[in-house]
């Protein structure tokens, strides 16, 4: 019932999915010509949702040097460390 379809049954499938592949292609093309004739500028393509989700992202920080602590052998900011509370630390 579920077996391998035949050779025909393969190649009607093969080319209803080509047609509809670029029957989707042909219409896009049609919208953008006809965009441009109307004088709208073109859309930019991009992914669902790709603007708000960068709306939404933290500004990038600039990367911080790391030192060593010599007591310890944690990895401490370079500027602004602070004491970690240990008798010994140099901070």
């Amino acid at each position: 019932m579920f077996g391998f379809p035949s050779l025909q049954k393969l190649l009607v499938l093969a080319a209803v999915v080509a047609a509809v592949w670029y029957g989707f292609k042909w219409l896009s093309r049609l919208k953008e010509v006809r965009d441009a004739q109307d004088g709208r500028p073109p859309k930019k393509r991009r992914w669902p949702g790709a603007a708000r989700r960068a709306a939404k992202e933290p500004p990038q920080s600039e990367a911080e040097d790391m030192t060593e602590c010599p007591v310890c052998g944690t990895y401490v900011s370079a500027r602004g460390a602070s004491n970690c509370g240990r008798a010994d630390c140099p901070y």
